[in-house]
């Protein structure tokens, strides 16, 4: 995928595929971008504006056929293949996505799984076998993984990330309250519940004149 396209782009093709799910799943077969826009509270510009940097799609006057431009997406998107996951970190955040469904229903498969305790490594969890920390290495040799989700403490992320990214890992989805950097070539996505719900306080507190 081209590096000029966006990021804030790039993240809304997730939200119109679901979308197109929906309807889809509720026999829709064609959709304007005015309809898919009040699905999602974005514009019908910005739903034109965000399809054209990756080619024509629809027809004026008509709208877009969902299965069509559904299949599309996922093939941008990369959703029309299996994307191995390993977890790092097997508390209880860890534990709750090895046993979350709906990965593996969107081609996410979790295949490994490692944990610093040996009081945890040992275990297996949904089919997927919990290793020492000490095998992260040489389990990544042999058995390669796309993405890496990582729910370990704070002050293990960062060395965490930088096994993942020497072992080949190339996409990671960081739960800890960290902001991990890793190389180039490694794509790194911080997941901060606490940081959102302080930015979602911004909206409770007292009326507008005592903000």
């Amino acid at each position: 995928m081209s590096d000029d396209i966006p990021e804030v782009v790039v993240n809304r093709l997730p939200l119109y595929a679901r979308a197109l799910t929906r309807l889809a799943a509720a026999g829709e077969r064609v959709v304007s971008s005015q309809r898919l826009g009040g699905e999602l509270e974005v514009t019908p510009a910005q739903i034109r504006k965000d399809l054209s940097y990756f080619g024509r799609f629809g027809t004026q006057g008509r709208g877009y056929d969902v299965d069509g431009l559904l299949e599309r997406l996922r093939a941008i998107l990369g959703l029309d293949r299996r994307w191995r996951v390993c977890v790092v970190g097997v508390g209880r955040l860890g534990q709750a996505v090895l046993e979350y469904e709906g990965f593996a229903r969107q081609g996410f498969h979790m295949t490994a799984a490692f944990d610093a305790s040996a009081a945890v490594a040992g275990r297996t969890i949904r089919g997927v076998a919990v290793r020492a920390m000490d095998e992260l290495e040489a389990s990544l040799a042999r058995e390669p993984v796309d993405i890496a989700v990582v729910t370990v403490p704070a002050a293990a992320a960062q060395e965490v990330v930088d096994r993942l990214a020497a072992g080949g890992v190339r996409a990671i989805l960081n739960y800890a309250p960290i902001s991990a950097h890793a190389p180039p070539g490694v794509v790194v996505r911080q997941i901060d519940p606490v940081v959102t719900m302080q930015a979602m306080t911004y909206h409770l507190k007292a009326p507008d004149g005592d903000r």
